[in-house]
Order: structure tokens, then C-alpha cells, then sequence
């Protein structure tokens, strides 16, 4: 069986018709590659629409301020690609006069752009012969081929890469690669693939020997940190409040927050309100501290869970660089305090 062939044919028939695929434009096949890195194509779609609406061009998004970036790509999370992508926007259009680079080399300089996405803006826009290989192209492989390889090491994206790039038809590699990504993400899924349907099942070795649900071979993950954070909503005689700018690096660089105690473990109401009368509001008494939730709101990141309270501290007087909450809503903030704000404030 012709590998290539079998995987075009299925994929002429079943090919999802996705915005970012009706073009060789590199800045929306661009945007697109971003966005999906670590995010599933439900997810990502209504942010592209949104993204290519109100930066048509590549212009327009370099000359957006970046709270206007982070806040349209508020809910996406791993905030580092929104801040990279708008460096990379401002050195295409400001630098290279709005042209992308040509070929893979030259794409992979650009900031927030690794290999797989320089593989394919590259192969997308300009039919260059370099194989993507992301978490779906090692899991086809590794399960038509029987491949062993543990894919968590450096190694592996070498050996899967030259796989593909043998199997690559290379009067077009664009089609191959997409089709080998679709692949993955419709029929060879992680998790109880419907391999009775699949047009692989009678060449596929993973299903020959019955390990199809033991590929791809993949390490454990680092251990993951717990934190604790407790986030104190501050409200005046005007019912202002204080947001305040994430400047360390870390997670949510340079989004907003309310201001934050962050304790070793899960505290309670006395442990709270002595921190804050201690750091916090020297110039306003507090009138009275209560808990917006009791239980802590766990929300997952890939190496941290972060365990969330947000506690409401009344204050006498008005507070200095207060904000009233029609203007806070319009900044920047992790999704979970913003779901926070939607719901509660």
C-alpha cells in the first residue's frame, strides 16, 4: 500500500474546511499555527475569526498595543505566544515591509516560531519540502510503523522527521502535511481510535499486534506545583477597586490582577486578614474581609495548579489609583479572574 496515495485520498474526503486552510497567505496560515500550539482547532477558531477581523493584515496587529493583543487573546492561555506574536508582527511589518520569510530557515528566526511552525508556514505557503511533525504526526507514525521511540526525547522529532520527509510526496508537500495532521486529529486519535474504519487497518502494524493504545511511547511529565493564591478585591466609599500589572516573568506576564497574597498552602480568614492589614491599604481601615468562595477554585496550567480564593476587603475612604469596574473590565486578565469578574463583580 502507497502510504502517501491512501493518506491524500482520505484526506480529499474528509478534511475539516477550516478558515486558515483556503489560502497561501503566510500571516493567516501564521496566526493560525500560534493559536493552535497547545490549543484544540474548537477552541482556536473563533479566536483567529476574531484576530483576522480586527487585524486584517499584519500591519494592523503591529501597530496594536499589546493590552489590546493580550486582551483578544484573553481565554487562550500560555500567554507567551500572544506577547511573541506581536513582536514577530512588528519586525515583519516594521523590518521586512510586511513580507514573511520564504523558506523554512529563515521563518525559524522569528520569535514564538519553533520548528513545526516554521515547517508549516513554510510548506502551506510556499510548498517548501519540510515535514511537520507535531503531537498527531508522531502518534500516526509511531502506530502505522510500530516506532518504540519515546517521543518526550530531543531524539525523537530526528527520527519521525526523516520518516516523514521519505514519505513526503514532494510535488506536494503542503497536501501531505495537512493530511497527516487531519489524520491524527480525526481518526488516529490518542484515545480508542475506531480502527475498523480506518483506511490503515490492514497495513497498520500497531493494529497488527494489538498496540494500538500503547503508541506513542511517551515519558512521564514533570511533577506538577501546587500554589496558592488569594486575590484581594479591594472596594471604596466610590466602589473603585485596584487592579495591578504581572511584570515577573512567569505565568500571565504582563496581564492584570486583583492584589495578590500568595501563601504555602490554603489559609484561612485569620491568617488573610492579618497579611493584609499588615501589606496592604495602610491608608484606608478595612471595615470588614469576606470570602467570595469558600472552596478554592483549582485552575490547571501544564506545571502548576493554582489554588484560587478571592476574598472582598471593604475600605473606608477612597482609595489611591482606583478604578471603577466598567474600566476594569476592559484590561487584560488571566481568564479565571476574568470569569471571576463576569460572574461575581
Amino acid at each position: 500500500m502507497n502510504f502517501s496515495n491512501t493518506l491524500n485520498k482520505w484526506y480529499l474526503q474528509n478534511k475539516r474546511d477550516l478558515p486558515w486552510r483556503n489560502t497561501t497567505d503566510p500571516y493567516p496560515i501564521w496566526l493560525s499555527e500560534i493559536m493552535l500550539q497547545q490549543t484544540r482547532v474548537a477552541q482556536g477558531t473563533p479566536y483567529f475569526l476574531s484576530f483576522t477581523t480586527v487585524f486584517p493584515t499584519v500591519f494592523d496587529l503591529a501597530n496594536a498595543s499589546e493590552e489590546q493583543v493580550l486582551k483578544l487573546w484573553q481565554g487562550l492561555g500560555y500567554y507567551s505566544r500572544a506577547r511573541n506574536l506581536h513582536k514577530t508582527a512588528q519586525i515583519v511589518a516594521h523590518e521586512m515591509g510586511g513580507v514573511f520569510p520564504d523558506n523554512y530557515t529563515d521563518l525559524l528566526k522569528l520569535k514564538g516560531v519553533g520548528e513545526y511552525t516554521a515547517a508549516a508556514i513554510a510548506s502551506f505557503s510556499y510548498n517548501e519540502c519540510v515535514p511537520v511533525v507535531d503531537g498527531n504526526v508522531f502518534r500516526v507514525l509511531s502506530r502505522y510503523f510500530d516506532l518504540e521511540t519515546d517521543i518526550a526525547q530531543a531524539s525523537a522529532k530526528k527520527e519521525f522527521s526523516a520518516l516523514a520527509f521519505e514519505l513526503m510526496p514532494k510535488d506536494n508537500p503542503a497536501q501531505f502535511n495537512q493530511a497527516i495532521m487531519e489524520f491524527g486529529a480525526l481518526q488516529c486519535v490518542p484515545k480508542s481510535p475506531n480502527c475498523s474504519i480506518c483506511v490503515f487497518n490492514s497495513s497498520c502494524a500497531a493494529l497488527q499486534k494489538n498496540k494500538v493504545d500503547q503508541l506513542p511511547v511517551k515519558s512521564k511529565k514533570l511533577k506538577v506545583r501546587n500554589r496558592y493564591f488569594n486575590y484581594i478585591v479591594a472596594e471604596d466609599d466610590l466602589q473603585n477597586t485596584i487592579i495591578q500589572k504581572r511584570t515577573a516573568k512567569g505565568i500571565w506576564h504582563n496581564l492584570y490582577e486583583f492584589p495578590l497574597i500568595e501563601t504555602d498552602t490554603v489559609e484561612d480568614f485569620d491568617c488573610i486578614s492579618t497579611y493584609i492589614q499588615k501589606d496592604f491599604f495602610q491608608e484606608n481601615e478595612i471595615v470588614s474581609l469576606l470570602e467570595y468562595n469558600s472552596e478554592s477554585i483549582i485552575h490547571k496550567l501544564s506545571h502548576q495548579h493554582l489554588h484560587i480564593k478571592f476574598w472582598k476587603a471593604s475600605l473606608k475612604g477612597v482609595v489611591e489609583n482606583g478604578i471603577n469596574l466598567e474600566t476594569v473590565k476592559t484590561f487584560p486578565f488571566p481568564i479565571v479572574i476574568h470569569n471571576f469578574i463576569e460572574e461575581k463583580l
